[in-house]
């Protein structure tokens, strides 16, 4: 996705507002062409990433042969006959979009800060998108299924030793994770007024203005609770189970989902599209759900201490994190890097196999409650070996494998296929 949100970015970026240039062709790849405001926008954009500077001739050179091979790229795509159809662009589109919805709180602000309707911005990014994922798919069957053999892991050791550098530190660990929005109190509470809310509806209270008032979602209560147009596969399960069972102008009975009650009106459907509008009732925690929470966690972290049954054991029984408990609460291994300072600060001042007190976290916008956290291990930084640090070193050969086959199966599409630089 990373690559579709680099398009999105580079699509809408400010600098077509900054200045108007005289547009040309500055080169041509097979029967794809590349246009200076191309390079402009490309050559802002990573140098904002890398903080090189986009005026700079070899840097702008460098850009511009990354274009020539993504344009190379597509070409062999066509040569391969890869198709991507309309319904998986609309998919990648929708995904998108969607994304930077979320970030920038609604469409209207998206819409507003780059000067055209979001449905304008897919139209100009569609045909961007298909190239896009005809490129990827044409890399993946190309070498997305290399990988090293043990032999060239230890040959790729042997040659880089002096400069693989040093593994950093790392911290393997677990939690036992306790939601007090999973308490039943305070979800009846939420539930009941998401009923008294749906009952002044049905009594003829307008419910764009109970949206507005009474709805936990700020990205759309601002607009009555209209969500837009969506394709199915984008919304919760149990939002579109209800949804897509409504008439046009329908308003569902109160509806549960991961982040709380819903009340659903259908406004429009068109074939796997719906348009709908929405009142959102959070379930929100109180002190003395999150005062039960953090002494049920300290029982069972003593539990933990003084019986013969392991974290894993209450891990897989207690815990509201249920990607993890399944796997013992094992949250993974993680580099000082990737650790939130949260949980950074915890593990930090742990020894191997202690469990931490009950601490608050914040699973994510809508889920935050307490934890417990065993370090399970704690690696220090240090040079890479052949037999402790193998996992490592197959990656870091395999993407040297990749790497090298990939630069020269370009230098032979630069041969195969027509290119010339115009300036």
């Amino acid at each position: 996705m990373k690559k579709f949100f680099l398009l999105f970015l580079i699509f809408v970026a400010p600098i077509f507002a900054q200045e108007e240039t005289l547009d040309k062709v500055i080169a041509v790849v097979d029967n794809e062409v590349i246009l200076k405001s191309e390079l402009e926008v490309r050559a802002s954009v990573e140098a904002t990433r890398s903080g090189g500077n986009p005026k700079d001739p070899k840097f702008r050179d460098m850009i511009l042969q990354r274009l020539i091979d993504e344009k190379l790229l597509y070409a062999q795509a066509e040569l391969d006959s890869i198709f991507v159809s309309d319904e998986q662009v609309d998919q990648q589109l929708d995904q998108t979009i969607n994304y930077y919805i979320q970030q920038y709180g609604s469409k209207e602000v998206i819409e507003k800060a780059y000067g055209m309707s979001i449905e304008k911005i897919r139209r100009e990014m569609r045909e961007s998108t298909r190239k896009e994922m005809m490129t990827s798919m044409v890399r993946q069957q190309k070498f997305g299924t290399l990988s090293a053999t043990r032999r060239e892991v230890k040959e790729f050791y042997v040659e880089n030793k002096d400069s693989l550098g040093l593994i950093p530190q790392r911290f393997d660990v677990s939690h036992i994770f306790m939601n007090p929005q999973k308490n039943e109190k305070v979800k009846k509470v939420a539930r009941d007024f998401a009923q008294t809310l749906l009952d002044s509806i049905k009594r003829g209270a307008d419910f764009a203005q109970l949206a507005k008032d009474n709805s936990d979602d700020p990205g759309s209560a601002k607009q009555g609770g209209d969500l837009g147009s969506v394709k199915r596969g984008v919304f919760f399960p149990e939002f579109e189970a209800a949804a897509f069972k409504l008439q046009k102008n329908e308003i569902s009975d109160v509806v549960e989902s991961p982040v709380g009650y819903h009340i659903i009106q259908l406004l429009d459907r068109k074939g796997e599209s719906i348009h709908t509008r929405h009142i959102l009732v959070k379930i929100k925690s109180n002190d003395e759900t999150e005062l039960a929470a953090i002494e049920s966690l300290s029982e069972i972290r003593d539990s933990i201490m003084n019986t013969d049954k392991g974290f894993s054991y209450f891990a897989q029984k207690y815990s509201d994190d249920k990607q993890t408990a399944s796997f013992g609460g094992h949250l993974g291994v993680f580099e000082v890097s990737q650790l939130d300072d949260n949980l950074k600060n915890v593990v930090y001042k742990m020894k191997e196999d202690e469990i931490s007190f009950p601490k608050r976290l914040e699973m994510n916008k809508s889920t935050v409650g307490y934890h417990i956290v065993k370090l399970n291990k704690k690696t220090p930084e240090h040079k890479p070996t052949f037999e402790e640090d193998y996992e490592d070193l197959k990656k870091l050969a395999e993407y040297n494998k990749k790497q090298t086959m990939y630069e020269a199966w370009m230098k032979e599409l630069r041969t195969k296929i027509f290119w010339e630089i115009k300036e």
